[in-house]
């Protein structure tokens, strides 16, 4: 079942270059002169320009979407472009909000863009989500998909959801107008900051995102064109190592908080950013389980006894950078060996950005290790605060 789109009769004219550029679109029963039209009256908005909104945003663009809205506070890194098609080398540095409108365009000349250069927040997203029929969701990080979710259901707007972790992606449709469960169905809250894997650190191979920001792109353009089964109520999971595709049936749960029977979210809740420890609000300060750079400076120019410093990042990330004198335990493998742990030292672990080590505190908490700290921005602040030489990644 498809929701009414949400907009006015059109009033353009399908010219001759239209007739062309959707020619294959014309021929197709399921899309026609009519559905034609149909996409280009529709606005939809999708929320990030990176990974997945990249090959989303193109596709969209190329089928003839009318009018698209970005939303992206990012600017353009050389790291992105590994899998961010959407920008390109000389792009870098720019707001990502440009440099994807610059490709659209070149794309299509007829498209119209509404860029909303910041980040989605919870004083801004039902004004913004309100303007657009269906919302796309390519962020990367848990704070977003929760806000972009609660705004949907508060707003009955359907959103087509995307994630990925290195190697696996999944995608479905939440249509909270059309009875379908929402995302807090399937996971009610939002992980703890320290238990969420950072964006950076986690990995993701390129062409990864790019499969999933297509499939999110034709779930769109199914919903605009009211063919075809929509993804709503199912859930598609995708390994690129096993080029494998499974389906899982996903059901509306009544004590759900959002989309319940007894709701109790009735109004947006802004969540910590977990993709950099460092940058979460009311982060300042040293978290009582962490150490700063400077610390662990200390004790490696001082070779205390006391302390024992470990890399917790795994090797492939060690051969692009490491410090001299450091062991390196994999948290990959920190079950197996936390043994080599002297548990009547101080123990400083470091991954790359603080969020890793954070979470093998935990475990090592729970193993009787009482002297374990977490060194805070990781190897990411001892490249900006000890030693910029150290490249970055």
């Amino acid at each position: 079942m498809f929701a009414q789109l949400g907009i006015y009769p059109s009033l353009m004219v399908f010219t001759e270059e239209m007739q062309q550029r959707y020619a294959r679109h014309l021929i197709l029963p399921q899309v026609g002169r009519e559905g034609q039209e149909r996409l280009q009256r529709a606005r939809v908005l999708c929320v990030g320009a990176g990974g997945l909104g990249s090959s989303c945003l193109v596709y969209l663009a190329a089928a003839g979407v009318g009018h698209l809205g970005i939303i992206d506070g990012d600017r353009v890194d050389l790291s992105n472009l590994q899998r961010q098609i959407i920008h390109g080398t000389p792009d870098v540095g720019r707001p990502k909000t440009e440099s994807a409108r610059d490709t659209l365009l070149r794309i299509n000349p007829l498209l119209s863009l509404d860029l909303h250069p910041y980040r989605l927040a919870a004083d801004n997203a039902l004004g913004l989500l309100r303007d657009y029929d269906i919302v796309v969701d390519g962020t990367d990080n848990f704070p977003a998909r929760y806000l972009i979710n609660d705004a949907c259901v508060l707003l009955k707007k359907p959103f087509v959801h995307g994630s990925i972790f290195q190697f696996e992606g999944q995608a479905t449709l939440f249509d909270p107008g059309g009875g379908s469960p929402c995302y807090r169905c399937l996971y009610r809250e939002p992980p703890p900051p320290e238990f969420a894997p950072s964006c950076a650190e986690a990995g993701v191979l390129g062409v990864l995102p790019g499969i999933i920001g297509c499939l999110q792109a034709a779930e769109t353009l199914k919903w605009i064109l009211r063919t075809g089964q929509s993804l709503a109520g199912r859930l598609l999971a995708f390994n690129a190592l096993e080029l494998k595709f499974r389906e899982l049936k996903l059901r509306r749960d009544p004590q759900c908080p959002v989309c319940g029977n007894h709701p109790t979210i009735l109004q947006l809740k802004e969540y910590q950013p977990l993709c950099d420890m460092r940058n979460i609000p009311g982060r300042s300060g040293t978290h009582p389980d962490e150490v700063t750079v400077h610390d662990m400076r200390q004790a490696l120019e001082a070779g205390d006894p006391r302390i024992q410093v470990v890399d917790i990042r795994e090797p492939a990330e060690c051969q692009m950078v490491s410090i001299s004198g450091v062991q390196n335990i994999p948290l990959s493998s920190l079950a197996e060996r936390f043994g080599e742990l002297d548990p009547a030292k101080i123990i400083y672990l470091h991954c790359h950005s603080g969020g890793r080590s954070l979470r093998a505190v935990q475990f090592l908490k729970g193993k009787g290790y009482t002297q374990v700290k977490s060194v805070k921005g990781g190897i990411q602040a001892w490249a900006e605060e000890i030693d910029p030489s150290l490249p970055k990644y």
